[in-house]
């Protein structure tokens, strides 16, 4: 008898990179995508996801007066296919505790810097300005406040003398389409929970071995 299947949500606001390494590798890693929600009708991420024969929804924040107003509507688009997790992937909207804690321990974030360093955005440049080796990318619980949840794990390259934030965000690129469906793999194999999350976070490769097991 096969397993029920891991379903998980999309959030997205643009191209949707991500979302397609998620498509292309949800098969064979164990988990199905069963809407991507977009803020943003002209996304493109939305015409990957038709493409794959995956359902889409835009809800845009212009349309509602207030934060949770728009929040509700997310809300009840999301509850009605009852997804195992909520994976934001691009999603350029600042989330307030009402959508957060409706979605407590289901809810996950890629963010392009190896966290606590470097919050927020304009990642790749703030590391080449620091003067920094190593960036990357680290997958993360989402709580209330902006990229401090637990990190799960994070992919790490190396920051070259010759590079701009735009060469830099290419390298991060590449790993991130790694990291996090390997992420949601793992959390959809009960390998990793909010409870047991490891400290410090895996690297790519332990959780690579990880999945792989």
């Amino acid at each position: 008898m096969s397993l029920p299947s891991f379903d998980i949500a999309v959030l997205i606001s643009g191209s949707g990179s991500n979302l397609q390494a998620l498509i292309d590798q949800q098969a064979a890693l164990g988990f199905r995508i069963t809407l991507v929600l977009s803020n943003n009708a002209d996304a493109y991420g939305l015409v990957r996801a038709q493409q794959a024969g995956i359902a889409t929804c835009t809800i845009n924040h212009k349309d509602f007066t207030t934060r949770e107003a728009f929040e509700q509507a997310m809300i009840q688009a999301l509850d009605a296919v009852q997804p195992k997790l909520i994976v934001l992937a691009g999603f350029m909207r600042i989330l307030t505790p009402l959508f957060i804690e409706h979605y407590t321990n289901r809810l996950v974030n890629i963010h392009p810097s190896l966290l606590p360093k470097f919050k927020g955005t304009h990642t790749h440049a703030q590391a080449i300005a620091a003067g920094e080796v190593v960036h990357g990318a680290s997958v993360h619980w989402v709580t209330p406040e902006l990229d401090s949840g637990q990190v799960i794990a994070q992919a790490s390259v190396p920051v070259m003398k010759e590079d701009t934030p735009e060469l830099l965000a290419k390298r991060v690129l590449v790993v991130e389409h790694q990291l996090y469906p390997a992420v949601v793999a793992a959390i959809a194999r009960g390998l990793v929970t909010p409870e047991n999350t490891p400290t410090p976070p895996m690297t790519l490769p332990q959780l690579l071995n990880k999945v792989a097991a």
